[in-house]
């Protein structure tokens, strides 16, 4: 039967339990501000959302993040407690295994919120009764569906949905900067590119931003600025507001939230075309393998010239309407509130 009256909409508020292991503030990388933007439109909807930590991480009191409370590992001990007055649970990453089977244990439906293609991540969403799966890209749907064709005898999950990750437009929208930004800057990202460009202009101003992961690639030089780690609700201001082009040539990217992020702004991206930048940049994506610091450098200088940074950057604000979030978070709330039936 369905929960109604009370809340919004006639709909009693869900109690959601989420058990990841790091968020933002401290944890700032695309999957983590992913699953934020989710909570946090369950929130709006009236509905519950507390995540609680399963990594130590500094923090030793329970905080909100718009609307959002978050326990940290430190703080309280009875996240089994939660499971059990909890009506929907929801998981990511290296917590899915564990989560699922608590779900199993307390009889609660389980939402396994999907960043990667790699196939342990479908394996770890298949090995418990995951009620919703939510797939980042239309790609990694694709992706999935080739796993449960090739491995028939794996689970599928009840449902699944695709939920670009959200980016609130206005949040991020600023007037563009001067520099040449990189966001994260460990290998796989494009740290060494970076450097490669810098010394090959030394005329040019380049933006290094330390990233949540992997070892850091911080060139030392004098047309380099570096920036720590920083929080989602700062990149406004820390780094878009001083961003004329952003470098995107990562390894791998399942979509690329920073990308879409630097669209809002009318920022051109250089990326490397993996499955996932393609599908998010689309038409506005300026591709180049990250193999080729000519080619960069080349895009880089031709960008140089304003009629052609003005038809890139009309290009990304128009890529960045069509990536409005609204609709596929009303699809992502409805479907949770359907668990609950």
């Amino acid at each position: 039967m369905t929960r109604t009256s009370g809340g919004p909409g006639g709909r009693t508020p869900l109690r959601v339990a989420a058990r990841l292991h790091g968020y933002p503030p401290r944890l700032n990388a695309g999957a983590e501000w992913m699953v934020h933007s989710m909570l946090r439109a369950l929130v709006e909807r009236g509905h519950d959302a507390t995540v609680w930590l399963s990594r130590y991480s500094g923090d030793r009191e329970p905080y909100e993040l718009d609307g959002v409370k978050v326990v940290p590992l430190q703080a309280r001990l009875d996240f089994s407690s939660a499971v059990r007055q909890a009506d929907v649970l929801l998981s990511h990453l290296e917590n899915v295994q564990a989560t699922g089977a608590l779900a199993r244990g307390y009889g609660k439906p389980l939402v396994v919120v999907c960043h990667n293609t790699h196939a342990h991540s479908f394996r770890d969403m298949a090995s418990g009764d995951t009620a919703l799966a939510v797939y980042n890209s239309a790609w990694m749907d694709r992706q999935a569906e080739l796993f449960f064709t090739e491995y028939p005898k794996s689970v599928r999950p009840d449902t699944s949905l695709v939920v670009r990750p959200p980016v609130f437009a206005a949040e991020y929208r600023t007037r563009p900067g001067k520099k040449i930004t990189l966001i994260n800057c460990n290998a796989d990202k494009g740290g060494r590119l970076l450097e490669q460009l810098a010394r090959r202009m030394p005329d040019t101003e380049f933006l290094a931003v330390a990233g949540a992961y992997g070892e850091q690639i911080l060139p030392d030089l004098p047309n380099v600025e570096v920036v720590e780690h920083v929080s989602g609700h700062e990149m406004r201001e820390r780094v878009y507001a001083r961003t004329r082009i952003l470098l995107m040539p990562s390894f791998y990217e399942s979509w690329g939230r920073a990308g879409v992020e630097a669209l809002t702004s009318g920022i051109p991206v250089i990326a490397h075309p993996t499955p996932g930048l393609t599908e998010s940049l689309a038409d506005a994506g300026i591709f180049a393998d990250r193999n080729d610091p000519d080619g960069y450098e080349a895009v880089l200088r031709k960008l140089q010239d304003p009629a052609e940074y003005r038809l890139a950057s009309k290009r990304a604000k128009a890529r960045s309407a069509e990536l409005d979030p609204t609709t596929d978070l009303d699809a992502w709330c409805t479907a949770v509130e359907a668990l609950a039936t």
